[in-house]
């Protein structure tokens, strides 16, 4: 009886190792025809977006030379903005035509004017943007005041993170999407990285990131896109920073682009698109927030890595859809699995990992907005 069940264990032992090398192998095959076969869009799209992913940058050495990695990301990425910020130009609460409401409708091809945007009851509308490799959700707020950084921060960082909505309710939010760099790694979320500022008060301040932004808005709820990298490893200056420029909520993104990471902050600077190569990344979910001139905040969040069977959206996507909504200054902040969108008690927009695809990944901060005086 014995022997009989170690034939049946090792006949089973045998049968699913052949089965995982087959399937090894036709994931192999399937890699290799995206990045190897006779379509360069394929293989451009493949590289770039694991490049992007947090644990499978590994993947596209599988089957591409160092050589031609390096020569997609070159030829697939963000221009570098000279341009400084024009934040005179932000009138909160005015319009150029006080008949018309300067609002385009994207979903309208562009061309429709509304009169009068419909704002609920906290000053907020929501839409739903359809792309070619994406699905969308736009938030809308009227009133950039509005707009916070919420966190889990109480005297100390935990290890441990929490879910958007759990962030949002703790602020006594009605809408929320997620903020900035962190350590995601085995989805702890506890820890920021770069900068974290909450009313006003400076929650982190450790600048050891290369190629640093800090995002956020001033007391007088201009949204700010600031290139702190000058500031690396020096607290000191980016507090000092913080206390000049009247910093009351922030957190920090990340510039940096070569084969082992892809990240972009500035989008749309003075009311113009970011230059870009290609389609200046991969295609990933993402969020960005954005400023109109009138001063209406604009939150964006994006699906993608299979969810609703769509890639994702790349950095020409986030342009093209902040600039349809008018976006006069807009960012991109951290993407990919922490992407999600909550608004009046339920999620918008989830995160695309199989076992948070109800709910968010565990963060140490948000952009949270609050309920209308």
């Amino acid at each position: 009886m014995g022997k009989r069940l170690l034939r049946y264990f090792l006949r089973l032992l045998i049968f699913l190792g052949i089965t995982l090398l087959l399937v090894a192998g036709i994931l192999y095959g399937v890699l290799y025809k995206c990045c190897q076969g006779p379509s360069a869009a394929a293989k451009t799209t493949f590289v770039t977006t694991f490049l992007e992913t947090g644990q499978l940058k590994f993947v596209p050495k599988l089957v591409c030379s160092t050589e031609e990695i390096n020569a997609i990301v070159d030829s697939n990425k963000m221009g570098k903005v000279e341009e400084q910020i024009d934040y005179s130009a932000i009138k909160i609460g005015e319009v150029e035509d006080p008949e018309v409401d300067p609002y385009e409708d994207p979903l309208g091809g562009g061309t429709e004017i509304h009169k009068e945007e419909i704002f609920d009851e906290n000053g907020i509308r929501i839409e739903e943007v359809h792309g070619r490799t994406f699905l969308g959700k736009m938030l809308i707020i009227k009133d950039p005041s509005q707009v916070i950084v919420g966190t889990t921060y109480s005297g100390g960082w935990g290890e441990y993170g929490k879910n958007l909505d759990e962030i949002v309710k703790r602020y006594n939010g009605v809408a929320g999407v997620n903020g900035g760099l962190y350590q995601s790694d085995a989805n702890k979320g506890g820890k920021p990285y770069g900068i974290v500022v909450s009313n006003g008060e400076i929650q982190y301040n450790h600048p050891s990131q290369k190629g640093l932004y800090l995002i956020g808005f001033s007391e007088d709820h201009k949204l700010i896109i600031a290139d702190i990298d000058s500031m690396r490893n020096d607290a000191s200056a980016l507090k000092k920073f913080v206390q000049d420029n009247k910093i009351r909520d922030a957190v920090a993104f990340q510039e940096e682009s070569s084969d082992a990471n892809n990240h972009f902050v500035p989008l749309v600077v003075n009311g113009k698109g970011r230059e870009l190569k290609g389609q200046g990344s991969g295609s990933n979910p993402r969020t960005a927030i954005g400023q109109r001139k009138d001063g209406a905040i604009l939150l964006f969040v994006a699906d993608g890595r299979g969810a609703g069977g769509h890639l994702g959206a790349t950095a020409s996507d986030l342009i093209s859809v902040m600039l349809e909504y008018g976006a006069w200054n807009a960012a991109n902040v951290d993407g990919g699995s922490s992407s999600s969108m909550y608004y009046n008690g339920e999620y918008e927009m989830t995160s695309v990992t199989f076992y948070y695809q109800h709910a968010s990944w565990r963060l140490p901060d948000a952009f949270i907005v609050l309920p209308k005086n």
